[in-house]
């Protein structure tokens, strides 16, 4: 572990700059997101919480014209990858089910490849982008990490992680290209003191327990009690019960940062085809609709059924991973105020 001082931190963000596009997350008010970085200023804030937007939006566009002419290549190359910045675990666990969609890698069961068409797009942004992760120093109100497995800092799938301390931050590398970094600006960077993991220690056990007090509070079930809990709820009332005041926004979906399907379409341009691509909802009514107009989820409350038996169903059984991060962003979108946490707290005691 090494430290870096808030002052060589401004100027690694500089050096940063001439490589990467480089977001950083800001405060404005009670709200956090990111923001792209042009200089160092009072509202940019690493560590706290994570953003309003999930990491997803900088690996996938929502909307992107994806074959110009039928070309294979991405008309919308990126002049400079992203260098992203205080990124969360939540978000970081979100890794694990976009690289299982579209990645090449995949899980132990396919071999180490889930499909032979991975996504050359997403890959690259993989590949290129640089991942600078950051503990979480306060909770929220719909923080609840803990109940999925997920500790309030990152521990896996950073390039570096960022531990906020009192004039800097403990910095730990998790990939080559991160040691690399580090290895690279090491003038930035000195050895930790043992009052920096003291330090760090301290404050990821404080919020640990302010996560906790979430859950107490909320009486949220561990991801331990969720084996066969939509299964066995299939046909009961809590479906139409929870979707009766639903407006079928599709902000559950757009703003979680592990759901990933999307919409392939043409249109003419200038008298060329182009294919787009756009992110879709399981909850959008036509999202299953087929050629004749035969629908599979023809009512509201079976599509709300269908969300939640994609993450805690089916991508445990394909991918051994629930599809959910505990990052609280759908509850906060929810126009209905419909509320994961007791979603899963009354599926828990009907099972």
């Amino acid at each position: 572990m090494t430290y870096i001082s808030e002052r060589n931190f401004n100027k690694l963000l500089e050096i940063l700059k001439k490589d990467y596009n480089v977001y950083v997350p800001v405060k404005k008010g009670l709200q956090r997101f990111y923001k792209r970085y042009e200089e160092p200023s009072d509202d940019i804030l690493v560590n706290e919480v994570r953003p309003v937007e999930p990491l997803k939006i900088f690996f996938t566009r929502s909307r992107e014209n994806v074959a110009q002419g039928f070309k294979p290549e991405s008309p919308h190359a990126l002049d400079k990858p992203f260098a992203i910045v205080g990124v969360k675990a939540c978000d970081l666990k979100g890794f694990k089910i976009q690289d299982f969609v579209f990645s090449a890698k995949g899980g132990s069961d396919s071999g180490g490849k889930n499909h032979d068409y991975p996504d050359a797009s997403y890959n690259k942004n993989r590949e290129q982008n640089l991942v600078i992760g950051a503990d979480c120093t306060c909770a929220i109100d719909t923080c609840f990490c803990l109940a999925l497995g997920i500790k309030p800092y990152p521990k896996e799938d950073y390039d570096i992680n960022l531990s906020g301390l009192k004039g800097g931050f403990a910095v730990e590398a998790g990939s080559e290209k991160g040691r690399a970094l580090l290895n690279r600006h090491s003038g930035l960077f000195e050895k930790a003191k043992e009052t920096h993991e003291q330090e760090k220690n301290r404050q990821r056990d404080v919020v640990t327990k302010e996560v906790q007090a979430n859950i107490e509070k909320y009486s949220i079930p561990h991801q331990d009690l969720y084996n066969g809990i939509v299964e066995r709820n299939y046909e009961g009332p809590i479906w139409s019960d929870e979707v009766k005041a639903c407006v079928e926004c599709g902000a559950c979906t757009i703003i979680c940062p592990t759901c990933h399907c999307f919409l392939l379409y043409d249109q003419m341009d200038k008298d060329q085809m182009a294919r787009m691509r756009i992110w879709d909802s399981c909850m959008f009514k036509g999202y299953a609709k087929v050629a004749g107009g035969a629908n599979p989820r023809p009512k509201l409350f079976m599509r709300l059924r269908n969300r939640f038996e994609k993450k805690f169903d089916f991508f445990p059984k394909v991918a051994n991973i629930y599809a959910c991060t505990g990052c609280g962003r759908c509850v906060s979108a929810c126009p209905a105020k419909i509320d994961i946490r007791k979603v899963l707290k009354r599926l828990v005691s009907n099972a």
